[in-house]
Order: C-alpha cells, then sequence, then structure tokens
C-alpha cells in the first residue's frame, strides 16, 4: 500500500493522491504545498460561520476546562446539551419540540425513522411503519440512511437493507399518493429534503412540499423535512421549512449546528410524535448514542448559532444568492451548462456528463476554488461570510472552466 492507512469515504481505496488541508481562514483553506483555494463548498455544505474562528475555539476549550464530556442517559444531564436543545426549539418552526442529540447527519436519519414508526406505534397505530423517500435524496449512509436513499448506486454491493422502505418519484406527488393507495393505513411518514442537496441540488417543485404536507395530514403519517444541508441558516432561514413556509412533524439536522467545529447532529421532534412519545408513564426511548448531547459539541452549537445571529449571516445568505443566481443563469443562456438551479446560498449546475464535471472541478482547483462534482451536477455552497470578491472570483474561475 502507498500513502497513509486512512480509508478515505467516498473514494476508491487504490487512490493515493490527495490535497493535505493544513489549515484555513474565513472562505479559504491552505493545502501542505502551500497553496490556497477558495472554499466554495464550505467543506461538505456546512463551515457557515468560516475557518479559523477564535470564538469558536474559545468557546470549546472554555467548556473543556469545566467539563470535557459525559453522557446524557438518565439519571445525567448537562448545561450545554440543555441550553442549545432549548435555543433550537426556540429557533424551529414547532411550538413545544423536543431535541435529540446524535453525532452525525447519518445518525440523525437513523433516529429519525426509529422515532416516526416508535411514535406512531405510542400512538395507537404500531402497524405505521412505512418509510416513503424521494429519488435523488440524499439521506447520508447509515442502514436506515441508505436503504432510504434516491441514489441507487450508493445502496449497491451493501446487501438486504431496511424492509418496507420505498422511493418514489422525486417531483411527481402522484408517485407518492400511489404508494399512500397500496399501502392503506401503513405509511409511518414521508422523509424528504426540503431543498435536495448531495442528489444534485434540486429545489422541490412549487406546491410540491405542501402537496406532502396534506398528504401525510389526511393519512395520519408525519412528514419529515431532513434539514442537515438546509437547516441553520443556509436557506436565508434557521430552516428550510420556514424559508418554503411548510412545517413539517420532525426535522433532522447536523452540518451547521456547529459549523462543522465538532460533529453534532439530531432530531427535532415537533407537536404530534412528541405527544405520541409522552404519552405513556411507562414508556421508556429506547435509542441514543454515547455522544447524545456531548458537552463539547453542544457548547460549539451554540458559539456558531450566536456567531451567525450577531453577525447577520442568514440575511448574508440571501445576499450570496441573489449574486450566485444571476451568474449562474447566465451561464445556462449561453449554453456553458444545462442547467443553473439551487436557492438562496446553495447552488447546482448540471452538465452534459460526469465526466465533464470532473474536469471542470480539476480545473477550478488548479485555478484555487473548491466546488464539487456530483454525477453530471457541480454543487456550489459557500461559508456564509465568503466576500462578494470572492464569489466573483468563483464565478470567474467557473467561466475560464467551462470554457
Amino acid at each position: 500500500m502507498v500513502g497513509s492507512a486512512l480509508l478515505h469515504p467516498f473514494t476508491a481505496p487504490t487512490e493515493t493522491e490527495f490535497i493535505k488541508v493544513v489549515g484555513g481562514r474565513g472562505s479559504t483553506i491552505v493545502d501542505d504545498k502551500g497553496n490556497e483555494y477558495i472554499d466554495a463548498m464550505a467543506s461538505l455544505w456546512y463551515m457557515n460561520v468560516g475557518h479559523g474562528r477564535q470564538e469558536m475555539i474559545d468557546a470549546i476549550v472554555n467548556q473543556a476546562t469545566k467539563l470535557a464530556g459525559y453522557h446524557t442517559f438518565a439519571p445525567f444531564s448537562n448545561e450545554p446539551a440543555e441550553r442549545l436543545a432549548d435555543k433550537i426549539a426556540e429557533l424551529s418552526p414547532f411550538s413545544r419540540p423536543r431535541v435529540f442529540f446524535g453525532s452525525s447527519g447519518s445518525e440523525a436519519i437513523d433516529s429519525v425513522m426509529k422515532i416516526a414508526r416508535i411514535a406512531q406505534r405510542e400512538a395507537g397505530h404500531p402497524e405505521r411503519q412505512l418509510i416513503i423517500s424521494r429519488e435523488h435524496g440524499y439521506h447520508g449512509t447509515n442502514f436506515g440512511g441508505t436503504s432510504a436513499q434516491g441514489i441507487a448506486i450508493n445502496q449497491e454491493g451493501f446487501g438486504p437493507l431496511v424492509g418496507d422502505v420505498v422511493q418514489a418519484s422525486a417531483s411527481n406527488v402522484e408517485s407518492i399518493a400511489h404508494v399512500f393507495e397500496q399501502n392503506p393505513g401503513r405509511v409511518a411518514a414521508v422523509l424528504t429534503e426540503p431543498l435536495q442537496g448531495a442528489g444534485g441540488v434540486f429545489p422541490p417543485p412549487d406546491g410540491y412540499l405542501e402537496a406532502l404536507r396534506q398528504l401525510c395530514d389526511a393519512s395520519g403519517a408525519y412528514l419529515i423535512f431532513d434539514e442537515v444541508i438546509c437547516g441553520f441558516g443556509r436557506m436565508g432561514k434557521w430552516f428550510g421549512a420556514q424559508y418554503y413556509g411548510v412545517t413539517p412533524d420532525l426535522i433532522t439536522f447536523a452540518k451547521a449546528v456547529t459549523s462543522g467545529y465538532l460533529p453534532l447532529g439530531g432530531v427535532i421532534v415537533g407537536d404530534a410524535p412528541r405527544a405520541a412519545l409522552e404519552a405513556n408513564e411507562g414508556f421508556n426511548f429506547k435509542h441514543g448514542y454515547t455522544y447524545s448531547g456531548h458537552p463539547l459539541a453542544t457548547a460549539a452549537g451554540l458559539e456558531a448559532i450566536a456567531i451567525q445571529d450577531r453577525e447577520g449571516l442568514l440575511a448574508r445568505a440571501a445576499e450570496i444568492g441573489e449574486r450566485f443566481a444571476p451568474a449562474l443563469s447566465s451561464f445556462a443562456s449561453d449554453g456553458l451548462v444545462v442547467e443553473a438551479r439551487g436557492a438562496v446560498a446553495v447552488w447546482g449546475i448540471e452538465l452534459e456528463s460526469a465526466e465533464r464535471a470532473l474536469t471542470v472541478r480539476a480545473r477550478m482547483l488548479d485555478a484555487g476554488v473548491i466546488i464539487r462534482p456530483m454525477g453530471s451536477s457541480l454543487a456550489i455552497c459557500p461559508p456564509l461570510v465568503i466576500t462578494d470578491t470572492e464569489i466573483d472570483r468563483v464565478v470567474d474561475s467557473l467561466a475560464v472552466a467551462l470554457a
């Protein structure tokens, strides 16, 4: 074997050439050869407050001097976990939610699938076990999320997946309605990203999320929004649910909750499933992780939210979109790309092929700009602290790479 023993995610195990990142500041990262790159992907959709924030480091270190780690299984709790749960509940679109913590978006998805099923049981509907997800949907890589994948290639080779999980068309509400009709009284929940991210950046068709809400209301199913990408400011609101004006029953989150400074994810349990979970005093919620409510991660979450709030980064997300949208749309008008699509501070461009996307990504790296290929698409999702000058450089570099 050549190189490090590290087995990289979503990478050929025989790959040996990597850009070794050694530092970062704001929207820029630096490799071990001294090359600088504009991080137009905010790492993997999450570095909202930017790299190298001393406030984040201080918050983590300050908490570590008091309590670096302890679990939250009964009878224990800790202050930063409780404070962050209260803060997320306050920012959420729900009136009286509960907040469950894990360490990643993948854990959040497996958790929300289990919560939806057990809440249906506690509400008196144990037959409601079916989870419906959408084509192009990306829901992490644990077994639940892999089963709910709308990206078939990510399911290949892993053997039997979780049962009673089916995918429907990405944009055809009738496709989901048909699953309801074929499974009367059996659907526990519909799982969707408000704006689909890693599957290629697909905003919802007009009226689509509202139609899902109506379907779930009519059948007694829960509506789950996977907000691992959309949540915590990316859409110019704290949650995509608020941007699109549709309130689900459960929300998953991760990534930007700490701006990636420490791993943290979780589930916001809305009013209906919360009532079901709390209906029976003898019910014990038998789910959780070693690091659920980890004090360092939750302290990081509190500071990341505080930075976004005091620096007006949600409003900045809207400004980022206003600067990217016309430039990327012009590429489509000029025939340089097949399509430009996105909303607020998350964008994608569709190219003729996956090979073309890889070629353009390589040219962008040579120009010192990082974007992410996803099949035949390229994603752009910068830190919310990116400057107008840096946005213009991303656009200019992309124009050259496409030409």
